[in-house]
């Protein structure tokens, strides 16, 4: 149905993409597997006629393409779902799905119930049921998702395009998102693939193609590969284990963070927790238990009925993020594009905000070469891989994004750093470089808090875990009790008591 033969691109005189050959059948899941950075985005926006190839050919249905544009690549029946979604936020579900394309009914008029009904329609085939008639803002994140996936089908799409569709979804959503997928394959309708998650690709796709540096690796069958295997496709080699060795643990090291009380919401369970110099404690729990809610009330970016904790050893309430800053508590948070960096400054304007004093050489001025050398400095320590300080976040992959947001905190010399879902939407390579990372500041001394509902990510990186159930902490665990099976137990049943 589509065939990609030859594909290059360049920007200017730097070629990003080598060649590249991509075949996908009509009724199949095609996994686009690469790091990032591989070219997979670029080569799906050349599918979609947002970038015109360098040389190459495309074919659909056997006939050669030339997309001048995104909306003849629609008219050839491709839809694509970016991972950012391109849905206006305060207009509904039904004006996002035929946008520029509105029903009109004889007299030249918004025919709303013609729309309303072609919505119902479309989202009764997805087997979802949504609003239509409220801005899609207010929607949650899985429902924003399928309205994409609906307004692409709305456009008769034939070969669809899903770009991370589950980096922001529960395991309930997931799973009903997969379910819509088979159903699409069983109509013939041709589905490209990208996830950072391997363990969706052994669920739901039926053949890969692998890109590493902009270059074709393989295309193979899932049943013919093993999770090493791919991955040394993608990364060009073995990562014999992603996590580093845990080391042993310290009864004697000092008492960094100690929360003797916190509870969200009156009259809802009481949280207590220990983060000892060189630890890393993991928040396990299911979305919605109080994890990141619980990380936010100690920093006072979150509402809490009460909070008594000690930091050092001394009593402290924090009414803001910037007294957690005062008292060397960073956060890194879920949403690193939206939350943790200004994309489009520069890297040293991210490394250095809110921390421009560090650098001032009078009253009105800054050391630029004090900032530059610091920021350096940072980056070395991460490991950020850039043409320089001056680099564009957003010209950066994901895991370097990361790595960013990461400098900037040791950049204000913190002793606690909360960790966010510290890899989501990262390549396996970068989340490698994460974790080692992680190990490596703990060895230094640093204390890390570390959210992620990846529970590999929990059991392989965690010194002891809280787990989180209902809006509190219902148990911690350590040791050989740091399983998948303990923790899950603990939160889809531990018992949560409620105090007035």
């Amino acid at each position: 149905m589509l065939e990609l033969n030859g594909i290059k691109k360049s920007f200017g005189k730097i070629e990003v993409l080598h060649g590249v050959d991509l075949h996908v059948e009509a009724g199949e899941i095609h996994a686009l597997l690469g790091e990032n950075g591989a070219g997979k985005s670029t080569l799906m926006k050349i599918v979609s006629g947002i970038f015109r190839p360098s040389e190459g050919v495309i074919r659909v249905d056997g006939k050669e393409r030339h997309f001048a544009d995104y909306d003849e690549a629609i008219d050839a029946g491709i839809g694509i779902v970016f991972q950012e979604f391109s849905l206006i936020p305060y207009l509904t579900a039904v004006e996002n799905m035929f946008l520029a394309r509105e029903i009109s009914n004889r007299f030249g008029l918004l025919d709303r119930k013609a729309m309303h009904k072609r919505a119902r329609a479309i989202l009764r085939q997805l087997d979802v049921d949504l609003p239509l008639d409220v801005p899609v803002g207010r929607l949650s994140v899985a429902e924003q998702q399928f309205v994409e996936i609906a307004k692409a089908l709305s456009l008769n799409a034939r070969i669809l395009v899903l770009d991370e569709p589950t980096a922001t979804l529960t395991p309930s959503e997931v799973e009903h998102l997969f379910k819509v997928m088979r159903e699409l394959r069983g109509r013939g309708v041709a589905v490209v693939f990208i996830s950072h998650h391997l363990e969706e690709i052994f669920e739901i796709c039926d053949r890969i193609t692998v890109l590493r540096d902009g270059e074709f690796v393989a295309t193979c069958r899932v049943a013919d590969v093993d999770h090493d295997r791919l991955v040394e496709m993608m990364v060009g080699r073995r990562i014999e284990n992603s996590f580093p060795p845990k080391p042993e643990p310290r009864p004697d090291a000092a008492m960094r963070l100690e929360v003797k009380e916190l509870q969200l919401r009156k009259g809802g369970p009481v949280s207590k927790f220990e983060l000892r110099e060189g630890e890393i404690v993991g928040f396990a729990g299911l979305v919605g238990s109080g994890r990141t809610e619980t990380a936010l009330a100690m920093l006072g970016a979150h509402p809490a009925s009460r909070c008594k904790m000690l930091i050092d050893g001394v009593e402290t309430r924090l009414s803001s993020p910037a007294d957690g800053l005062a008292r060397g508590i960073g956060l890194l948070p879920e949403s690193r594009k939206t939350e943790g960096l200004i994309t489009s400054f520069s890297i040293v304007q991210n490394i250095s905000l809110n921390n421009y004093r560090k650098y001032r050489a009078a009253r009105f001025f800054i050391d630029m070469k004090k900032e530059m050398l610091s920021t350096q400095t940072a980056m070395d320590q991460v490991r950020v891989k850039a043409q320089g300080p001056r680099a564009r976040v957003d010209t950066l992959s994901g895991g370097n994004q990361q790595k960013v947001v990461i400098a900037r905190w040791l950049n204000h010399d913190m002793k606690v750093l909360i960790f966010d879902e510290p890899t989501r939407g990262i390549d396996v390579g970068a989340k490698a470089e994460i974790y080692q990372l992680m190990r490596e500041f703990s060895a230094k001394g640093y204390s890390i808090i570390m959210i992620s509902s990846e529970l590999p990510e929990i059991v392989g990186m965690s010194d002891r875990v809280c787990v989180f159930r209902q809006g509190g902490i219902v148990a911690t665990v350590e040791g050989e009790n740091i399983n998948s099976e303990e923790i899950m137990k603990h939160a889809t049943t531990g018992r949560v008591q409620h105090v007035a």
